[in-house]
């Protein structure tokens, strides 16, 4: 299969319209309906359903959509990692929550700008479920995750540290004052419902509670008593005057790491990995 076929296979998939996919991919439509056609008869197999009033991915189809954005995405990155290859002054992408980590990205930021021949590092501030495309796209070389919130399939990391977590109130809030809470006490709280992240596809799972996408969000709604949450100790730092943290004495331990492509092989990632674990 070519890169080319691959690109126009998922504008027509994710289109499902073949005169949109055109249009997005800024060609006619018959080179497009004939490339399609043309990858179909090679494979053997329909991967697309065409009817007179609408298209439909096949079963076949689906696979090969998740496939080509996997290939799409290595080819994306192996561009810019090449091009980062022969600059004279590298860079380093990280990849951070918005809000999170704070004193030790500082840390980790300073001992490694001490170092000899440091590169540039760019912060690429994103949300919950976004580090693996932006890692896999090439977008970023390296990202900061907390586990077991986020996932690290099919990524090298290392372990920075590990940490409880707290529960976000309303300064107001009866539990506010108490020294420290179960998680019984706040995922039963009627006026207050859970927060909810989405997950790898972008999606939210089912549930009451406010859908959020970064801690400036999260907090905001809190403090209007319509959520809470219950996240990891450093990530309530500097909090805001009208709420309050409170120890979650049962709730698991949270671990940051620090993760990567596995097939990186770009210097200034593995420095910034060997300042972070010295840490």
């Amino acid at each position: 299969m070519e890169i080319r076929e691959l690109r126009y296979f998922v504008a027509a998939a994710e289109e499902l319209h073949f005169g949109k996919a055109a249009q997005r991919l800024g060609i006619a439509q018959p080179p497009l309906s004939r490339t399609i056609t043309q990858l179909e008869r090679r494979l053997g197999i329909a991967l697309l359903e065409r009817t007179s009033r609408k298209v439909t991915l096949t079963e076949a189809g689906a696979v090969l959509l998740a496939e080509a954005h996997a290939i799409l995405s290595a080819v994306t990155a192996a561009e810019r990692h090449t091009q980062q290859a022969a600059t004279a002054h590298p860079s380093v992408v990280l990849a951070v929550k918005t809000g999170t980590v704070g004193e030790l990205l500082t840390k980790l930021l300073d001992a490694y700008a001490a170092e000899p021949g440091a590169a540039t590092v760019d912060l690429l501030l994103c949300e919950a479920h976004q580090h693996q495309r932006l890692l896999r796209d090439g977008q970023a070389d390296v990202a900061l995750l907390h586990l077991p919130f986020d996932s690290a399939a099919g990524l090298d990391t290392e372990t920075l540290c590990t940490e409880g977590q707290v529960a976000i109130l309303p300064a107001s809030h009866p539990l506010a004052g108490r020294p420290q809470v179960r998680m019984a006490d706040i995922t039963t709280l009627p006026t207050l419902p859970m927060a909810r992240w989405p997950g790898p596809g972008g999606s939210y799972p089912e549930g009451p509670g406010a859908e959020v996408r970064n801690l400036t969000q999260l907090f905001q709604l809190i403090a209007l008593g319509r959520t809470t949450v219950v996240i990891p100790e450093s990530a309530a730092a500097d909090l805001r005057r009208d709420l309050a943290a409170v120890p979650v004495v049962d709730a698991p331990p949270v671990t940051t790491v620090i993760a990567w492509p596995p097939h990186s092989r770009l210097r200034a990632v593995a420095d910034l990995i060997r300042v972070a674990t010295r840490l």
